[in-house]
């Protein structure tokens, strides 16, 4: 049973989830929390953790440990801040969705990121849903806000980002 309040999503190579539990427990520990809790999920590379710092915080600080000390980073492959999770239902996801939309202002343009594991529901079901009442312009290449949503079977994770609050190790190691 994966937790239910996880809001960081990390993933990882298949077979190196409890590699990558560790490592970002120990690197939350960095940053200030040494009680978060982490957890494998049904989905072969993906982890999620619960910490009681602010997630997008937690993405700039992991981004400054991967600058001075990309040695730190062995096994955790990309970090997402997550803002809600509901159950994998569509009236769940418009809900979760809809509480998030202030965060993209009138001028702003946005895009939906669904990544989906485990589920039978269409992708494009759950866009829809995710932008009921949503009244902003789209921009599928260089939005200033996503709307993810990250399906992990019987769980999703919503969040409103901006490109940058997604810390990817591979494409952001120092060489």
């Amino acid at each position: 049973m994966v937790m239910e309040d996880f809001n960081l999503l990390v993933s990882t190579s298949k077979g190196n989830e409890s590699n990558a539990c560790s490592e970002i427990w120990f690197l939350l520990g960095e940053l200030g929390d040494r009680e978060a809790l982490v957890d494998k999920t049904e989905v072969a590379g993906l982890i999620v953790a619960k910490t009681k710092l602010d997630p997008f915080k937690v993405i700039e600080g992991l981004r400054g440990i991967l600058r001075e000390r990309p040695w730190e980073f062995r096994y955790v492959l990309k970090v997402i801040p997550i803002e809600r999770v509901v159950r994998t239902k569509i009236d769940e996801i418009k809900r979760a969705a809809a509480s998030l939309h202030h965060k993209i202002q009138e001028n702003e343009t946005f895009r939906v990121t669904v990544e989906k594991r485990h589920s039978e529901i269409s992708s494009k079901d759950i866009i829809e849903a995710a932008v009921e009442n949503l009244n902003r312009r789209v921009d599928l290449n260089n939005p200033d806000k996503i709307i993810l949503i990250e399906v992990l079977g019987r769980l999703t994770g919503v969040s409103v980002i901006k490109p940058t609050d997604i810390l990817s190790i591979v494409k952001e190691k120092p060489r």
